[in-house]
């Protein structure tokens, strides 16, 4: 798949504001790949297909997971909007024949995060939360970040996410916090 197929598939699969926020994760991403010497081409890949599954209905979203098996705790199954990674990647690589491990590893773990993340994946996570549309209390400064040191920064955004979700009583998934354990460990 070249970059201008994945452009294409992208803009088929989400509504025009979801299109606005990918292209926005994909100009950032760019400049994060070029920053931190990651693969532009696999940065442009991921960035533009790891929305492709994220405005399905929730209830297609756990048919799917559950069918294809992709629900590794009860996280999963009520936390639907965590979802749409895994799904793109899975159906990329099984219904898409797309086989780039690092790209469909860069999709699949850009909501959660996962212990042991290589560049790539760091990058199209960061990227997600940190887009130039994104507009929270300290983006810049996730983006300075992000910006001076790839590692540091993601574990900035990990650790916002985390004081985000506690703030306002939401679920932490484990996968997350075993994320923010395994970056905290790497510094």
């Amino acid at each position: 798949m070249d970059i201008g197929e994945a452009a294409k598939l992208a803009q088929r699969s989400m509504s025009r504001k979801r299109f606005n926020h990918t292209l926005g994760v994909v100009e950032w991403a760019v400049e994060l790949a070029q920053k931190h010497g990651v693969d532009e081409t696999k940065a442009q890949l991921a960035a533009y297909l790891h929305d492709i599954k994220k405005e399905l209905d929730y209830t297609e979203q756990v048919a799917l997971a559950r069918k294809w098996g992709l629900l590794n705790c009860a996280e999963d199954e009520e936390n639907p909007h965590l979802l749409h990674g895994p799904l793109a990647a899975y159906w990329l690589e099984h219904e898409y024949g797309f086989k780039d491990g690092e790209v469909l590893a860069a999709i699949a773990h850009h909501t959660l995060g996962r212990p042991g993340m290589g560049k790539l994946e760091m990058l199209i996570y960061s990227a997600d939360m940190t887009e130039p549309h994104r507009n929270f209390p300290k983006v810049d400064k996730l983006r300075k970040a992000l910006y001076d040191n790839l590692e540091k920064g993601t574990f900035m955004c990990v650790e916002h996410t985390l004081e985000y979700l506690r703030k306002n009583k939401h679920t932490i998934h484990p996968q997350t916090q075993l994320t923010y354990e395994d970056l905290q460990r790497r510094l």
